[in-house]
């Protein structure tokens, strides 16, 4: 009988999505569900992204530019401009999601073993995209007790050896919610300038900065430029998951025209997604004004309702919509499924993500979850009453 390769038996299941067929289960077995474990926000897309789909008058649906089409790209590029980052369209190449933004970075910068350094707990797909492309994930633990704040500088120096080739971080994090300080990315650009290394920066999260505090992006730092990577997204942003529209920017042309040979062997990115994410781009400030106080408002709801529970631990979030907690128990891989199959308040439970599987250190984060708050305040509550009420009978049901 043929078998699979290594690589497919070694590739991690996603924390976020294992538990989905437990789901299912549940539903059909009539039980509602308070879905905590994804980042799907339940906010509108804006009207001007479906509605320039819903106008088109496309008679064929052509491909458009690998690099993706050039009246996006300059929109995307003053949008940045705004922000600060002084880039050009053709320093953006438009990619199928963030994810594969990642994976052309991956692959454009990095050969089989060498190494990337991860504060971790991290966007559990990391390992999944480094397991692709053989890069080895090189993780530098940041802690609840400092809210996820990024680790001493020293402790990625230690880490760095000559198969080092970059530092990823997520910023504001997922699945954290951590927002690094303008200090803090100062420390890693001095870093990466020294040892000759890029910093690659997720900051698909940049509007969800909360607390009067404000993004800091990896390409303020001229003196970086040639270093930066910024992988980004429009998937939580506008609220447009299912669109698939990502991109990198980055000033250092090399790059730029690596990741476009991955770019053309995959062809090009979603021509009906890249008409909605060109005008999603017209989306007024309002808009973003009003979802971050929402958010701010789930979170602060979120935090008290679970600093209510004994033994939780909780680190408070400073942007995106997750946050972490550890539960007095021993495994939340064990306590997601049971929660799933064998739990429910009023025929109602909870799904969450396992927190083990954002780490890559083996036997740390078993007894914590990471929350996506993107239900309403009303059924934040309900779903925390029934973790609250689970824990109670958990502890008899395994002991």
């Amino acid at each position: 009988m043929p078998t699979i390769s290594t690589k497919g038996e070694l590739m991690p299941q996603s924390p976020i999505r294992k538990l989905a067929p437990f789901a299912k289960k549940a539903e059909k077995e009539g039980k509602s569900i308070y879905y905590l474990n994804i980042g799907q926000p339940d906010i509108k897309t804006p009207k001007k992204a479906i509605q320039a789909v819903k106008n088109c008058n496309i008679e064929v649906l052509s491909y458009t530019s690998s690099e993706g089409s050039e009246a996006y790209r300059k929109k995307i590029a003053n949008y940045y401009i705004k922000k600060n980052i002084n880039v050009a369209h053709n320093d953006i190449i438009v990619t199928t999601g963030g994810s594969e933004a990642l994976l052309f970075s991956f692959g454009s910068i990095m050969d089989r073993e060498d190494e990337v350094i991860i504060p971790e707990p991290f966007y559990a797909n990391y390992n999944g995209f480094s397991r692709v492309l053989d890069v080895k994930v090189v993780p530098v633990i940041s802690k609840i007790e400092d809210n996820f704040a990024l680790p001493p500088i020293e402790a990625f120096e230690k880490l760095i050896t000559p198969k080092t080739k970059a530092i990823l971080i997520c910023n504001p994090s997922n699945p954290t919610g951590y927002l690094y300080s303008k200090a803090e990315i100062q420390k890693l650009a001095l870093l990466v300038k020294k040892h000759d290394l890029f910093l690659i920066a997720d900051e698909v999260y940049r509007e969800f900065a909360y607390d009067g505090e404000v993004h800091y992006s990896i390409m303020q730092e001229s003196s970086i430029e040639k270093h930066a990577i910024i992988i980004d997204s429009v998937s939580k942003r506008y609220s447009m998951c299912g669109a698939r529209i990502g991109c990198i920017v980055s000033k250092n042309n090399e790059v730029i025209q690596t990741a476009l040979k991955f770019a053309q062997a995959r062809l090009s990115p979603p021509t009906f997604a890249q008409i909605a994410s060109e005008a999603a781009l017209d989306t007024p400030q309002s808009y973003f004004d009003d979802v971050i106080e929402e958010y701010v408002e789930r979170r602060d709801t979120l935090v008290s309702e679970l600093k209510k529970i004994e033994g939780i631990k909780v680190a408070v979030p400073k942007g995106a919509f997750y946050c972490i907690a550890e539960l007095p128990i021993k495994n939340s891989d064990h306590f997601a499924q049971w929660l799933l199959e064998s739990f429910s308040v009023n025929g109602e439970t909870v799904m969450v993500a396992p927190a083990a599987g954002f780490y890559s250190t083996p036997n740390v984060g078993l007894n914590q979850i990471r929350i996506a708050y993107v239900l309403n305040k009303e059924r934040l509550i309900k779903a925390v009453n029934i973790i609250k009420e689970a824990l109670k009978t958990y502890k008899y049901s395994v002991n």
